[in-house]
């Protein structure tokens, strides 16, 4: 055929050849995030399919639309799974979204949710609850696990503020390391004198969405709600810091105003999913590396990705963890660290590795 009676995209940004590189461009990113939501749908079905009872998608969508709570099948799906469901969606989304604001605010590839302290902060918080309130239950702890998390960013972040650079990523990882050594011990010597707070705190510091009911859902939801809306409008501002603190200063941005709002919005997505699930590895790490092969470094498309492959990432985890052990069941904490260890590596060996 020849090329001379109908223009074609041959040549990516050639003058009238086909479609502009730019709308190509864009068009396959909406197309790839097109497939990301399919299959965070698909995901949402297997999670109220399956398990130690498995229910037919029939009778699933039976129960979804006609609940009757003389059926079996509606309380399996609608009480357990659904609420169940709800909460890996709102996690993974947290998880997702807070693990790229690290990694785009400290410039650290290897940033999570430990970085800055968050997961000791909510330890220390569900420990001092279970041992001088007798709080052992999850939707009664769930706001001293965000709480605890909360302080001890702030206080990260405030550790690393001082001085005339401000918080910058090796002032706060640096920061992060030392305040998360300080509460892990703060947390030990209490365990150390309390078999009831050890007990508690090992099934809610595995990681699990299982056990957790609507309460917990709705608990965090407002904060997660929030924390996403901030997340999302932070794409051209993390764009801003990959330049770096000079280069962002020159293009007008306030970096410590940037930086601010980026510690908020961790703050509510981390502390709210690890309040709400417990410290989940790997989901918080291992996304953002994924979305930023897929999309390239525009955060933008960074935190859109993550936002729907997080969640889809984690209700996969929990679903394998309910087939493998059957009739019993691996919690998901376990099966992401099984998951995400060897994706982690796979993405860090690559021979190109993608720059931040």
């Amino acid at each position: 055929m020849s090329t001379g009676t109908m223009p074609g995209p041959t040549r990516a940004g050639g003058p009238g050849h086909g479609v502009p590189a730019g709308r190509r461009h864009r068009r396959r990113l909406l197309v790839g995030f097109g497939i990301a939501v399919l299959a965070l749908v698909v995901v949402c079905f297997l999670s109220l399919a399956l398990g130690a009872r498995p229910i037919d998608p029939g009778s699933v969508l039976q129960a979804l639309l006609h609940y009757d709570k003389n059926d079996n099948d509606s309380l399996v799906v609608v009480d357990s799974r659904v609420p169940r469901t709800l909460l890996g969606i709102v996690a993974g989304l947290a998880l997702g979204l807070a693990g790229t604001i690290m990694q785009g605010l400290a410039r650290n590839p290897l940033a999570d949710p430990g970085i800055l302290g968050v997961n000791f902060g909510a330890s220390l918080a569900v420990v001092v609850a279970i041992t001088a309130f007798g709080i052992t239950s999850v939707s009664g702890y769930v706001w001293f696990a965000f709480a605890g998390a909360a302080a001890a960013s702030v206080i990260v972040y405030v550790v690393a503020s001082r001085g005339r650079e401000g918080a910058t990523p090796v002032k706060l990882a640096l920061a992060g390391a030392a305040v998360s050594a300080a509460l892990g011990s703060l947390i030990t010597a209490v365990l150390l004198t309390s078999q009831v707070s050890l007990d508690a705190l090992r099934f809610w510091q595995v990681g699990s969405l299982a056990g957790r009911g609507y309460d917990v859902v709705w608990q965090v939801l407002p904060t997660v709600v929030v924390g996403t809306i901030l997340a999302l409008g932070l794409g051209r501002v993390l764009n801003g810091l990959a330049l770096g603190d000079d280069v962002a200063r020159g293009l007008g941005q306030r970096v410590g105003l940037s930086r601010l709002l980026s510690a908020a919005a961790i703050v509510l997505l981390c502390g709210s999913a690890t309040a709400a699930a417990g410290p989940i590895a790997f989901v918080g790490l291992v996304v953002p590396h994924a979305a930023r092969w897929a999309v390239g470094t525009d955060y933008r498309w960074i935190l859109a990705f993550s936002a729907v492959i997080a969640p889809t990432l984690l209700l996969a985890c929990d679903v394998v963890g309910r087939v493998v052990a059957s009739p019993g069941e691996l919690q998901v904490g376990i099966v992401t660290a099984f998951v995400g260890a060897p994706m982690f590596i796979a993405l860090v060996r690559r021979r190109k590795p993608v720059t931040l």
